[in-house]
C-alpha cells in the first residue's frame, strides 16, 4: 500500500522563536529564550533567535511557498510573550494582530492552521517568579490560552496545548541544556507536574467556549529497547520508558502517574482534582517521533540505573539513529495502550548537511528518510492505527535552540545572511507526494 487516503492531511510545522525573529516589536515581551540564548555559553557560536527566519516579516511569502508545494496544513506555534508580554494581565493587540493577518492569509491559501499554544517560549517576567515550578504559571497559561481561543476561534482547525512537555521540563530544569537552564531534580518535577496541568486547564477552557475546532497536546515519543535479553537491560529499558514516554502519557490518558514518577517526588506537587483535569477529555493526540533508544543497565546511573547507547546505524547530522519502524511501534503503542484518538504525527524530520550548489540542494538524505518515515505511517495505519496526518519538521531550516543555527531540519533553505529561501530537492519531493497522495521516487 503506498496511498494516503483523501483524508490525511500533510502538512509542515514551525514554532514562533525558531522562525519569527522581531523579537523587540510590537510591544512583545522578553521570553525564557531570549534570556537563555543571550547567555554566554548556551547556544551554539552564541546564536539567538533575535532575527532567525525573519518571519514575522517575511509570512505572506512563507505561506506562498506552502501554497506552491500544495501543504494543506501548517502547524506554527503562538509565542505567549507576544500576546501578553508580562505572561498575565495586559494583552498585547499588535502581537494578536499579527497572528490574525497568518491565519487569515493561510485560509485565504486554502491552508488550515494548527495552532501550537506552548512551544517553550515562556514570558521571562514568569521565569522570575519561579517559572514552570510555581503552580501559578499553569493558571497563567490556561488564561493566556483563553485569550487566544477568544480571538482566533474556529479559524483554527485544531489547537495544541504544550509541545512536548518532556523536553521543557527535563532539558529545562534538570539538564540545563535548553531554557530556563537550571539542573535541579526537584524544579524538573514540578515543572512537569504544572505543565500538564496547565494542559489540563487550557482544554478545560477551550471545552468552555463550546467552539467548532478541535484540542489535543503534542509528546515527543521514542521507542524503547533493551540492548540485550538479559534480564538486567529490559529491566533497564522499561525504567527508561517511564521517565521518557510513561512521564508524561500515562497522567493525560490514565488520570495517574507511573509509581516509579511518584517515587521521585511528584506526590508533593500534585493537589487533589489535578489529575482529574489533567486527563480531561482530548480530540486527538500529537506524536513527535524523531528516533529510537537502545538502554543498557548501568548501576552507576544513580536516577534510573540505565544507560543510553549511541545508534549503531545511519545517522542524522544531529547523531540521531534513523528507524523508521519505531515510529510504527510508537504509533500503534499509543492506540494500543492508551487511546483510540485520531493521531497526528506532528513532528517528524532530519537534519544533515545541507550544500547550497549552483542554486539548489541535493538533500537525498533527508528525501529517503521522509519516505521512510511516510511509509511507517501506512504501515501504521494498515495495523489499525487511525493516523490522520503527518507533519514534516521543518518547513523552513531555523534556529535549533542550543544548536543554533548549525543544523538545518528544512524543506526550505534558508540564506540566514540575505533571508533568500530555496526549495531543496525533499520540498519538490514532497510536492509531488501531496499532489498524487502516493509515495513515489524519481530517477
Amino acid at each position: 500500500m503506498s496511498e494516503f487516503p483523501p483524508h490525511f492531511v500533510f502538512g509542515v510545522a514551525t514554532s514562533a522563536y525558531q522562525i519569527e525573529g522581531a523579537v523587540e516589536e510590537d510591544g512583545r515581551g522578553p521570553s525564557i529564550w531570549d534570556v537563555f540564548s543571550h547567555t554566554p555559553g548556551k547556544t551554539a557560536r552564541a546564536q539567538t533567535g533575535d532575527v532567525a527566519c525573519d518571519h514575522y516579516h517575511r509570512y505572506v511569502g512563507d505561506v506562498q511557498l506552502m501554497k506552491d508545494l500544495g501543504v494543506q496544513s501548517y502547524r506554527f506555534s503562538i509565542s505567549w510573550p507576544r500576546v501578553r508580554p508580562e505572561g498575565v494581565g495586559r494583552v498585547n493587540e499588535a502581537g494578536l494582530d499579527f497572528y490574525d493577518r497568518l491565519i487569515e492569509a493561510l485560509l485565504e491559501a486554502g491552508i488550515e492552521p494548527m495552532a501550537t499554544l506552548y512551544h517553550w517560549d515562556l514570558p521571562q517576567a514568569l521565569q522570575n517568579r519561579g517559572g514552570w515550578t510555581n503552580r501559578d504559571t499553569a493558571k497563567a497559561f490556561a488564561e493566556y490560552a483563553d485569550v487566544v481561543f477568544a480571538r482566533f476561534g474556529g479559524r483554527v482547525s485544531r489547537y495544541i496545548t504544550v509541545n512536548e512537555p518532556w523536553c521543557s521540563a527535563v532539558l529545562g530544569h534538570a539538564f540545563g541544556i535548553h531554557a530556563p537552564g537550571l539542573q535541579d531534580f526537584g524544579a524538573t518535577v514540578a515543572a512537569a507536574h504544572h505543565l500538564l496541568l496547565g494542559h489540563g486547564m487550557a482544554v478545560e477552557a477551550f471545552r468552555g467556549r463550546n467552539m467548532t475546532a478541535e484540542i489535543g497536546i503534542t509528546n515527543i515519543l521514542t521507542d524503547v529497547l533493551p540492548a540485550s535479553a538479559r534480564a538486567e537491560d529490559t529491566e533497564a529499558a522499561a525504567r527508561m520508558d517511564v521517565f521518557l514516554n510513561r512521564w508524561f502519557l500515562d497522567p493525560v490518558f490514565q488520570a495517574s502517574y507511573p509509581e516509579e514518577i511518584g517515587a521521585l517526588g511528584v506526590d508533593s506537587v500534585v493537589q487533589p482534582g489535578d489529575l482529574e483535569r489533567i486527563s480531561t477529555p482530548l480530540d486527538f493526540v500529537g506524536v513527535n517521533y524523531y528516533q529510537r533508544q537502545y538502554v543498557a543497565a548501568n548501576q552507576e546511573d544513580p536516577l534510573l540505573r540505565a544507560a543510553l547507547l549511541p545508534p549503531s546505524g545511519e545517522r542524522t547530522a544531529s547523531g540521531w539513529g534513523v528507524e523508521p519502524d519505531g515510529l510504527v511501534r510508537v504509533l500503534q503503542r499509543v492506540t494500543s495502550g492508551y487511546t483510540k484518538l485520531p493521531i497526528y504525527v506532528t513532528e517528524s524530520g532530519a537534519a544533515f548537511a545541507d550544500v547550497l550548489e549552483g542554486g539548489a540542494i541535493y538533500d537525498d538524505k533527508r528525501t529517503a528518510y521522509l519516505e521512510r518515515h511516510l511509509q511507517a505511517v501506512l504501515a501504521a495505519s494498515v495495523a489499525g492505527v487511525d493516523v490522520r496526518g503527518y507533519y514534516v519538521w521543518s518547513l523552513l531550516d531555523n534556529f535549533e535552540w542550543a544548536e543554533g543555527y548549525d543544523k538545518r531540519f528544512g524543506l526550505v533553505y534558508v540564506d540566514y545572511e540575505t533571508q533568500a529561501r530555496t526549495l531543496k530537492e525533499s520540498a519538490l519531493w514532497y510536492q509531488r507526494v501531496i499532489g498524487t497522495r502516493t509515495l513515489h521516487r524519481e530517477g
